[in-house]
């Protein structure tokens, strides 16, 4: 649309989006509305996107080793446009597989006996000038070793512990010494994918008026750099400040980032790898709910957003406003995880009976096609059943636990559960015998369960009413504590039974599903005992077999055996995988591909008007 020439609808439009800025509070987007569709064919240099976020998602950590409550995939879709990971792993072209390209690495060379492995880099700059060196990978191994506890994606026995040592051959090559000979498919997609190169020359600090030095080369060196740059992680409001964050050797590097969730990139002009952005500007919006999104949406505000599946019959109206709508589906798994070292429930949790009960209540059907509209696909297990279908057993494909009220209250009866006045169930028959409620449960327990669910979605919202109404039609009550998606995840910590806050019972983030894995589902970070993500503290020797397995043997049997014992065993309540949204973009705007891992990739992205 030419300068000058914006009709009454136009001017409408851009009214209402102003006004719906400042109803809602959505900082920076006021003056985004722009006409949609349209355009030559022709990439057309530079321009900007606007992307819609999650709702109630707000980005909330840069540094490329994440605590705790801080590893929400779109902070990890942001830090790969700013610092380029060792290898990314990509399923854009319709197979999983590794993004060359958008790796700082070549392809890595394995020993004949899968003890290490040796990597060239190639030939990236840092903003400031300085190449990307061996030293900027053994930076990354040196601290995440040394801080390995405070790592949220720590499991023990993986990486860094598998890590031998590091040798450093020259400027750009060096070789990883291994602990025992691993998969090579699975170490490289699901282990080398973890470490970012981090600028060791401008990060190697132990204190911020601290020169550089090789402080990290000593573990309790590593500690004190670890400590700045966390120091400095949690410090959202200067991110747009601190020099800090303006070493990058990515396609895009940082603008401004508001702790509210609103982050531009800009162009990186000194980017020198063969990824180079087509875009000026990508500003990143937080919205508080979908419907929110939505209103921006339909005022012609966004150029990427998504539709709310409550909002599906308005397709024809977003098309002819100039979107195409593409549903993104993911490379995930939805569930809601128990709490088992719960002082109150933990042990009521351990028993099998009692989850297959729960998933036998679990009204899976209605939610896939009533709550989101047959967007969402039923799970039945631990790994993805909506995409590439080689990993899946046929115990979880079958589902083990269809919907069934009749048997979920039989099972809790057979087990000395008896109703209480207000119709929840209780413990009345205590002990470890066949018909008795099991270990550590005391006489008069009663199934009242919380759960934790994030907030702003209607469907999330829908779902939990439907769980609550099918549970408490066999006797367990469900209250709902709906909070931001950050506050959700940093309350779901996993903990121990006696220390720390344990009082979570139950937890649900799976707006847009629960966990994305790489490019391997194997569990090791999800359900191995210990695992960094293993929020609920699930143990089982089996299973940890199993998972040992799949990352070091070649055998598919390996993980398809997980596959079944994980459907059958319910180490969560297993709910239905929505996409990760059903998107409206700017018909102008190509090269968007929607990768099922969850990378976005918009230095590719380009418009044609």
């Amino acid at each position: 649309m030419k300068a000058g020439k914006m009709g009454r609808g136009g001017l409408s439009r851009a009214l209402l989006v102003l006004m719906l800025c400042a109803c809602l509070g959505i900082a920076g987007c006021a003056g985004a509305q722009r006409q949609h569709g349209g355009g030559q064919g022709r990439a057309v240099t530079g321009g900007s996107v606007s992307f819609a976020l999650p709702p109630g998602a707000t980005p909330n950590w840069l540094l490329p080793i994440s605590l705790p409550g801080f590893t929400a995939s779109f902070n990890r879709a942001i830090r790969a446009e700013l610092y380029v990971p060792l290898y990314l792993y990509s399923a854009a072209s319709g197979t999983v597989g590794p993004d060359d390209a958008a790796s700082a690495a070549d392809p890595p060379s394995y020993a004949p006996d899968g003890r290490s492995v040796t990597i060239t880099l190639k030939h990236l700059t840092w903003s400031d000038g300085n190449p990307l060196t061996s030293r900027d990978v053994e930076f990354w191994v040196n601290l995440a070793r040394a801080n390995k506890q405070s790592w949220a994606m720590y499991s023990s026995g993986l990486i860094p512990d598998n890590i031998v040592s590091f040798q450093a051959l020259d400027e750009h090559s060096f070789t990883l010494h291994l602990d025992r000979a691993y998969n090579p498919d699975w170490f490289t997609a699901n282990q080398l994918t973890r470490i970012t190169p981090m600028p060791q020359r401008a990060w190697g600090r132990t204190g911020p008026d601290a020169p550089v030095s090789d402080a990290d080369r000593t573990d309790a060196g590593a500690k004190q750099v670890f400590g700045h740059l966390v120091e400095q992680a949690k410090n959202l409001a200067d991110y747009s400040t601190n020099p800090l964050w303006k070493v990058v050797n990515g396609p895009f590097t940082l603008a401004s980032f508001s702790p509210s969730g609103h982050v531009v990139i800009t162009r990186n002009p000194r980017y020198t790898g063969p990824d180079p952005a087509h875009l000026d500007t990508v500003t990143f919006l937080p919205f508080t709910s979908g419907s929110a999104e939505y209103n921006v949406l339909l005022a012609g505000g966004l150029d990427f957003g998504y539709l709310p599946t409550a909002n599906l019959g308005q397709r024809p109206k977003l098309e002819a406003l100039g979107y195409r709508i593409e549903p993104w589906a993911g490379w995930a798994i939805t569930y809601a995880p128990y709490n088992f070292a719960n002082p109150t429930l933990g042990a009521v949790f351990g028993q099998l009976y009692l989850r297959q009960a729960i998933q036998y209540a679990v009204n899976q059907p209605a939610i896939a096609e009533v709550i989101w509209r047959g967007t969402a696909t039923p799970g039945y297990g631990p790994v993805p059943q909506d995409n590439d279908d080689r990993y899946l057993s046929e115990p979880q494909r079958a589902n083990p636990y269809p919907f069934d009220p009749g048997r979920a209250g039989g099972l809790l009866a057979e087990h000395g559960w008896r109703p209480g006045g207000d119709g929840v169930l209780a413990c009345a028959m205590p002990g470890t015998g066949p018909a008795d409620c099991g270990a550590g449960i005391a006489a008069g327990t009663r199934l009242d369960l919380t759960i934790l669910a994030e907030s702003g979605s209607g469907e999330t919202d829908g779902t939990m009413q439907v769980l609550k109404s099918e549970l408490s039609k066999v006797g367990v009550g469900l209250s709902i504590k709906s909070q931001p998606l950050n506050s959700v995840l940093a309350n779901s910590s996993s903990c121990t039974r006696g220390g720390g806050d344990c009082s979570w019972q139950l937890s649900y983030f799976g707006t847009q599903g629960s966990w994305y894995f790489e490019a391997n589902p194997s569990g090791e970070n999800l359900f191995a005992t210990g695992a960094s993500v293993n929020f609920g503290n699930y143990s089982s020797a089996r299973a940890d077999e199993l998972i040992t397995a799949t990352t070091t043997g070649r055998s598919p049997d390996a993980m398809r055996d997980y596959s079944a014992l994980l459907a059958e065993r319910l180490p969560v309540v297993w709910l239905p995988n929505p996409p990760y949204q059903v998107s409206a973009i700017d018909a102008a705007l190509r090269g968007v591909v929607q990768d099922p891992l969850g990378g976005l990739q918009p230095q590719r992205w380009y418009r044609t008007r």
